[in-house]
């Protein structure tokens, strides 16, 4: 059995990849990275470092050219900043549904992209690293449980009952997530979450804030932030 991650290079996804590999072995994996136009670099950069230190198959696309129409605050075109502010504040200062991080149906296109490269490259299953956190208050909507299992079923169609998706965190917490890659000893040190393209994480977007809230939640410090020196 094959297994393709969809692989962003930050914790939830390495989570899974490790998850894949714990499950499959490294021959039978591989990891897809799929570029939307987002001001930065520093996913891919990570994603690549992971996968080489996993001996994965890795596999890098370019999608930018879809997402050309939206303002979204991630996206290296727009003129919005991106909010400082943890999601749960977003969400209340802003009751109007998604947060301006949110990018128009991207793990739609993400996962049908997905699994159109697992069936042809023999792999009957997708994993992605939707959790429980990004869904809440619909911040993102399309991590949801209800989404995950209409995509679920609209690939197992489509794919001739041969390639499933596998959300393994779409009910959990980010610290759920944080504590099975603890146990997997997922390569943490290597990867990237903050929305920010700096040299070091901004530490005040809303993935950071929820990056560092998981791993306080396991009473350990973060290991990209242990490898830098920081207290």
């Amino acid at each position: 059995m094959k297994a393709l991650v969809l692989f962003s290079g930050g914790i939830d996804s390495t989570t899974c990849l490790g998850m894949a590999v714990s499950l499959y072995g490294k021959e039978q994996v591989c990891a897809l990275s799929l570029s939307y136009g987002q001001k930065h670099t520093k996913e891919l950069e990570a994603a690549k470092k992971i996968a080489e230190h996993y001996q994965v198959e890795w596999i890098s696309m370019d999608l930018s050219k879809i997402f050309s129409y939206s303002d979204c605050s991630l996206l290296e075109h727009s003129k919005k900043e991106i909010p400082h502010k943890s999601y749960s504040e977003q969400i209340d200062s802003d009751q109007t549904g998604p947060v301006s991080t949110y990018v128009p149906f991207r793990n739609g296109l993400f996962l049908s992209t997905a699994a159109s490269i697992a069936l042809s490259k023999g792999c009957s299953v997708v994993y992605y690293g939707a959790h429980g956190d990004d869904a809440a208050g619909n911040a993102y909507p399309d991590c949801s449980s209800e989404f995950q299992d209409a995509m679920n079923q609209a690939v197992y169609i489509g794919s001739g009952n041969l390639v499933r998706l596998e959300a393994p965190f779409v009910l959990a917490t980010k610290a759920d997530v944080v504590k099975k890659g603890l146990e997997l000893h997922v390569p943490y040190e290597l990867t990237w979450s903050c929305y920010e393209g700096g040299e070091e994480p901004c530490g005040v977007c809303g993935t950071c804030i929820d990056r560092a809230a998981a791993f306080e939640k396991n009473e350990i410090m973060d290991p990209a932030a242990a490898i830098k020196g920081e207290a």
